[in-house]
């Protein structure tokens, strides 16, 4: 389970007051970023993750950082 960042704080920062995101849309982006995260690792070449965070715990704290946006079809 991730408790930080807060689901709150990335639902926050990926929706507005007017239309906030779903849980369910912050599941499905966190996912989709990391997955470019693991792709983005495979053609870099790196292999050893020692020490690092999982793909997902780095895909949340890019939402939670305002690195991730959302764009409407």
């Amino acid at each position: 389970m991730i408790n930080e960042p807060s689901v709150d704080v990335m639902i926050r920062k990926l929706g507005t007051e007017e239309e906030p995101i779903s849980r369910y849309a912050l599941c499905t982006i966190a996912a989709k970023r990391a997955r470019q995260i693991i792709e983005m690792e495979k053609n870099l070449g790196v292999h050893d993750s020692t020490g690092k965070d999982k793909e997902l715990l780095s895909a949340c704290k890019d939402i939670a950082d305002g690195k991730v946006i959302v764009a409407k079809d």
